[in-house]
Order: structure tokens, then sequence, then C-alpha cells
């Protein structure tokens, strides 16, 4: 049966969950007024930031675009920021359209904590004191290597529904998915990038939507990508439902726990990181999976035996597992873990934790990380994008929050009972109608939010040619879903992506 919307704000990945009707003055299917249409905006700066001991030139845009109706009357007014390198010819220079998730959630992210030429500072691990707050030289950053556009959906940073538009234009699945191919198609055109090689970079629920546009903007527009990278992946919202009758979730999220209790000492660090890891996905896959399948008709030997494993490798009692019919979901296991210490752990990056005054309480009531770092993200947005790109607005720069009652029903879908959200199989046919497309998913090993083996398991069952299978790849981290509040990790990051970026310039004509 279909999940209320309830179910999926515990998995939504937008940090900050601020009331966007209140902060837009729109509400999904409210009765409203025509808004008002302001003129697209625009705002041109030249910049340069020096990597690697090389002074990049670079050219910052940040502006709204229309976006419009079949009858040609603009609903929507979508900001964007974009980034070109300016001492090389652009209309071959790699192209990459980048967002964040959420559903509701600004590129902030990705944009002043990944791989725009600035960066603000945060502590990893632990709480981010009040303002003010450093922006500094991005030694992460891509523009050395693609321009790139930061993208924000109606509803996040400084984009809003206009005219004769309603919420529900956008926020769904393939809404989103519609409005964002109309943006990137009159972006490309509007600044002659129709020649140049195309990536698409997206996090946690942006991973989702990129499945979806990727392969819409090659099956409706005929506009080819060399690449995606998807950044805290999930394709396949069953392996994070936690739900009666439901095991998947449980099985891949064991690996998460075990190297999550291993941090923080409840088990001991394995002498070799890789081979444990593989040992406990084995054990995962393996014994404990059987034992969840047979239910009831599982030996008690057998069930004994998983039991004491799975304590061994997660750090919690054994009574406490019997109890929770070995079944234990991210929230309770975060409340759990600490709970003799006070603490509990985040949800987006496990190696975060902190304070908690109910020591009674089932899971978790808060995510350490986000409230340590999402100060710093929004306080740099709304001071960045005024004071150093020079975008003139009194609006609120909405991080977080910003789409209201999400569909998640697919158009076309047919018949049938409604199940959780998948779109691998959009990914699947992008793949197989671009042969030559790379899909490189980056995964931290402390993200309790978008779990590293949820990811390999859906990719796993993806049905995919064999010829194909080489075209998807995965690679790890050691930090959680926004691994580049890490800084050795960014700099791990912005390897592997330029790695992407070079091996899908290898496939070109000759």
């Amino acid at each position: 049966m279909r999940r209320s919307p309830i179910v999926f704000l515990l998995i939504t990945l937008a940090l900050v969950a601020a009331p966007a009707s209140d902060l837009l003055g729109q509400d999904r299917g409210a009765a409203t007024e025509e808004r008002a249409v302001p003129e697209e905006q625009m705002s041109v700066t030249q910049h340069s930031v020096t990597l690697d001991g090389v002074e990049i030139p670079y050219e910052a845009t940040a502006a709204t675009m229309h976006l419009v109706n079949d009858d040609g009357d603009a609903i929507g007014s979508l900001y964007y920021t974009a980034y070109r390198r300016t001492d090389v010819d652009s209309s071959t220079q790699p192209l990459s359209f980048v967002f964040n998730g959420g559903p509701g959630s600004a590129s902030v992210w990705l944009h002043m904590g990944a791989f725009g030429p600035q960066r603000v500072v945060v502590n990893d691990q632990g709480h981010t004191p009040p303002p003010p707050y450093d922006l500094v030289d991005n030694p992460g950053s891509l523009i050395d290597v693609t321009d790139m556009v930061f993208i924000d959906p109606i509803g996040t940073g400084f984009s809003r529904v206009v005219g004769k538009g309603e919420g529900t234009d956008f926020w769904g699945i393939d809404e989103d998915s519609t409005s964002l191919t109309q943006f990137i198609t009159q972006y490309v055109t509007r600044n002659q990038h129709w020649n140049s090689p195309k990536f698409m970079l997206g996090e946690s629920y942006g991973t989702t939507r990129s499945a979806v546009l990727v392969n819409q903007l090659q099956g409706r527009a005929g506009m080819h990508f060399s690449g995606v990278s998807l950044i805290s992946a999930v394709l396949d919202f069953e392996t994070l439902l936690f739900a009666p009758g439901h095991d998947t979730s449980f099985v891949v999220y064991v690996p998460s726990y075990a190297i999550t209790a291993a941090y923080h000492g409840a088990v001991e660090w394995p002498d070799d990181l890789g081979t444990w890891l593989d040992e406990v996905r084995a054990f995962a896959i393996g014994d404990y999976a059987q034992v969840l399948a047979m239910g009831s008709e599982a030996p008690a030997s057998m069930r004994d035996a998983v039991r004491s494993q799975l304590a061994a490798y997660t750090g919690l009692s054994e009574d406490y597992l019997e109890r929770a019919n070995l079944r234990v979901n991210a929230g309770q296991f975060r409340a759990e873990l600490q709970r003799t210490s006070g603490m509990v752990v985040s949800r987006l990056d496990a190696r975060y934790d902190g304070f908690t005054n109910d020591l009674m309480r089932e899971n978790a009531q808060y995510d350490p990380q986000s409230t340590a770092i999402s100060g710093a993200y929004t306080a740099a947005a709304n001071r960045y994008l005024r004071d150093v790109l020079g975008f003139e607005t009194t609006a609120n720069y909405v991080t977080g929050g910003g789409a209201r009652n999400w569909n998640w029903n697919r158009r076309g879908g047919g018949g049938g009972w409604q199940g959780a959200t998948y779109v691998a199989g959009d990914l699947e046919q992008a793949m197989i109608r671009n042969p030559s497309l790379i899909v490189q998913v980056e995964n931290g090993y402390y993200d309790l939010a978008t779990p590293f083996y949820a990811m390999e398991w859906t990719t796993n069952h993806m049905n995919l040619p064999g010829e194909l299978r080489g075209n998807l790849r995965h690679n790890f981290y050691e930090a959680g879903h926004m691994m580049y509040v890490h800084e050795e990790e960014l700099m791990n990051l912005k390897t592997n992506i330029v790695k992407l970026i070079d091996d899908a310039a290898s496939r070109r004509v000759e």
C-alpha cells in the first residue's frame, strides 16, 4: 500500500523544515489570486580563485528565469547561480547542473559546501558556533574542470511560484522533472551550450531527481549527458521504509550500524575496514536476511546465533535486539547506541552526536549534524549571493522545507497498487538508450539517511545488460551524507568527479 506523506517526511533530506507557505506566500492547492510576475533578474560579476597553485578566472551569474505553462504564461521564477570559466572555450567546456534534494531543499549545500568557488567553514564532527562565519576559497571547487549551474527548484532559494502557477505545477516527482527539463533546455539554448559535454550532480533526493531528469532530458529534449554523479543516493525508497512486513531496509542498514558502532567505540575498530565491511555485508544479506525471511519458522538455534552476531556488529545488546524482534530502525539505533552516555547519533552523519534530555525516548528526537551546520549555510548563502554576487532582493533564501505535499505518484504508471517510489528503472532506460552514459555513486559510510549498502543493493538489482555494468560504479567516503564537510573527503570527492569527467571525455568521437 502507498505510504502517507508523513513517512516520507522521515526520509526527506531538506535540512531545515521551514514552513514554505509562510515564507513564500504559497501553499499547494490553496485558492489564491493570480500572483504578480516579476521581471527576470540577473547579476553578472567577475572573479578568480587559485586552485592547486593555478589562478582560475571565472564569471558568476546570479539570476532568475521564467518557467511557463503550455499557453506560454509564466508560472514560476526559478533562481540559479552559474559559474563560467573565462579563459577557455565555453561552447565545448564541460557543463554540470547541480542540485540538492529534500524534496524542498535549495542547492546551498553543494554550492557553499562542495563545488562552488567559495566555501563556508564549519566544524567537522562538532557543533559550529554562531556567526560570524568565514567564507574561503574552496579547494574542492570544480570550476577548473567544468562550468556549473546550481539550481534552486521552485519553492527553494529565491525561486517561487508566480502568475497563474500553483505548487501543484512543480511539487511532485514528474512535475519537478518537467519543470527542470524546461529550465535546463532553456539555459543551454540561451548560453550556447548544446555542444558542451553535460553532467548532472545531485545529492539525496537530488539523486532520485537525477534518474528521472536525465532520462527525460535524453528522451524528450534530445539532450544526451556524459555522466551523472549520485551523491548520497536513493533510487528505491523501499530500502528506507522500515515498515512491518518489509525487511529490506533492516538488512541494508546493518553495515552502516556496524561502522557507526565501531566509530563510537561500542565495538572494536577493525584492523582492515574494507575486509570487515565485506564480512558485515555478507552477514546482512546471508544469515540475517534468511532469519528475517523465515519469520516465526526460523529455528531457535539459528535465531540465537544471528542475534549474537548482530549484537557483536552493532553494539546493541542481545536483550534489546530480542525485544525489537531483530529489527531496529535508524531512529531507534540512533537513540539506543549511546543512551547510557546521554547522547544521540546523527542521521545525516553518524560521526556527529549530541546531547539528549530524554533518555526514555524510543527514537532520536533531532539530528546533531543538521543543527550543527545549518545556521552557517543559511547565513553564508544570504550573505554571499547578495554581497558578493550582487543579487538584489529582500526575499528570504529558503534553504529547506520549500515544497509542500509532494506528489509521489508517477504519470502513466499504469494500474495496480501504489508502492514505494522506485526510479532505478528511469536510470536503466537512460543508460540503455545512451550506452556512453557513466553513472557514479558517491557513498558516505556514516550516512544513516541513505545508507551505502542500500544503494549497492539497488544497483545490484538494476536490470542492465552486462556490457553496461562497467558504466556504473561506487565510491566510498569515511564521512556521512554530506561527506564534503570533512575536508579530506571533499578533496577525494573532487578527485572522483574529475575522473568521471575525464573518463567521459575519452569516449568522444575522434
